[in-house]
């Protein structure tokens, strides 16, 4: 979607068109998730096998070799959707029912594109610890846990302390997912312009979980931290920034990020942090408005901008590029260069359940950045063209393929698997997924949308 073609008011009728569509179509379907069998029904004696008496048999197996819950059910194969409401999308507090759409969209997600069955939990608690607690209780049941939509500082500690406490993957797609996303389009979008990561200046605008997870992969992959200026709705980070200190506790992140990052000591608001940045790393408010068109003016040459606040960018691309930016991205799957974590999440949870990791690590994401980077750039890159799309499925197994082998190679896997079978693994699972809607679809058991 370009400006070229359209008019800017044709460009914003067409950015409302999906939500339009998604309060038509999510009452015609009730939902966008249900369960299904996954074994043979042959006849009523067949029940005797999968439940009462049969079941027991697996029970007395697992309970003499508890490992064997891999294999007698799908433990293997599901994991948790976990979130509080607290911080859906760009739209803040609005509570576990309120987020349940979000979650059940992650599911088809993770099913449709991964093969991975996957549970929405939403919580009513805002309690850090009930909710740790739960996740906890939860372990038995699960592969491993996506988290997703809670508000900072407490993801922080949600997420180390799960991730240190429990004996399964425990992610949240909000701060890895999205930050290995931004490294692979980042590292696509300076191969376009011509510019190497340790001699670009980059500002990134909110330091929310996204930002923070982005300024920890982007620092250990090349990005000189010094050339870094983020910048909150306070301001920039530098160390200076006393009200962060006064809390360092509370935002460990936040101000390890003003003492390493801002080596100019730029003092100032977003206008200061883009002035004469080759790259904007933008997680912020919903806009369009939050960016405005002559801090981009005021960028490097060759500039680069990754607008990526969901469901609006902080500014429309067509506005950004009108300003001078070369390449523009944007989280829309309606707009071009979609910079999103459903091209990371459901191929590394597939990855990660298919070696049985303990944990998913930064490595592992910076895998999963640099296969994505890599499947782009090997079938050709444009300014409007940088990362993988969402119905390129061959990326998807790469992905996963990325993942286990960093697991393996870390040693944080429990399944030693080779490249090649990890990849036929994959890439079954995720065509039976998309295959079994289709066969549903042309079998009228997933009725055509009205209209």
């Amino acid at each position: 979607m370009s400006a070229g073609r359209f008019s800017k008011e044709e460009l914003l009728a067409r950015a409302r068109k999906p939500s339009e569509e998604a309060l038509r179509l999510h009452p015609f379907y009730k939902g966008k998730m249900q369960t299904m069998p996954k074994c043979a029904i042959r006849g009523f004696d067949d029940f005797a096998i999968w439940y009462s008496p049969g079941v027991a048999a697996s029970c007395r197996a697992i309970q003499a070799e508890p490992e064997l819950v891999y294999t007698h059910t799908n433990r293997a194969n599901t994991i948790a959707i976990v979130t509080d409401g607290t911080r859906v999308l760009g739209l803040g507090d609005i509570g576990p029912e309120a987020g349940l759409p979000v979650m059940e969209g992650k599911a088809l997600l993770f099913k449709y594109l991964g093969g991975v069955d996957a549970v929405p939990l939403c919580l009513r608690t805002k309690d850090p610890e009930e909710l740790i607690r739960t996740v906890k209780l939860l372990e038995p049941a699960f592969g491993a846990i996506n988290l997703e939509d809670i508000a900072q500082p407490k993801c922080f500690r949600i997420l180390e302390r799960l991730r240190a406490e429990m004996a399964i993957p425990v992610w949240h797609d909000d701060q890895q997912g999205t930050a290995t996303a931004l490294l692979a389009g980042f590292l696509n979008a300076l191969k376009c312009v011509g510019k190497e990561s340790h001699r670009v200046r980059v500002a990134m605008v909110g330091m929310g979980a996204a930002n923070v997870a982005s300024y920890r992969l982007l620092t250990a992959n090349g990005v000189e931290p010094q050339a870094i200026i983020a910048c909150d709705s306070k301001g920039t980070l530098h160390k200076g920034r006393h009200d962060i200190e006064e809390r360092q506790d509370t935002f460990v992140d936040k101000w390890r990020v003003c003492r390493e990052s801002n080596g100019d000591n730029v003092v100032g608001g977003m206008d200061a942090a883009l002035r004469g940045a080759d790259v904007c790393v933008a997680f912020s408010a919903s806009g369009p408005g939050i960016i405005r068109p002559e801090w981009v003016r005021a960028m490097a040459k060759e500039a680069i901008v990754f607008a990526c606040a969901n469901p609006n960018p902080e500014i429309w691309p067509w506005d950004a590029r009108d300003a001078g930016a070369r390449i523009v991205a944007t989280g829309r799957g309606d707009f071009p260069n979609q910079l999103n974590n459903s091209l990371v999440f459901p191929g590394l949870f597939r990855g990660a359940l298919d070696v049985r990791a303990r944990t998913i690590t930064d490595e592992m994401a910076a895998a999963v950045a640099r296969e994505l980077a890599r499947f782009a750039e090997k079938r050709g890159l444009r300014d409007d063209d940088i990362l993988p799309r969402m119905d390129e499925w061959d990326a998807f197994p790469l992905v996963a393929v990325a993942a286990g082998l960093k697991a393996q190679e870390q040693g944080v896997a429990s399944l030693a698997k080779s490249r090649e079978v990890l990849h036929q693994e994959a890439e079954r699972m995720m065509r039976q997924a998309r295959e079994s809607v289709r066969v549903l679809m042309s079998e009228g058991l997933i009725p055509a949308p009205p209209g």
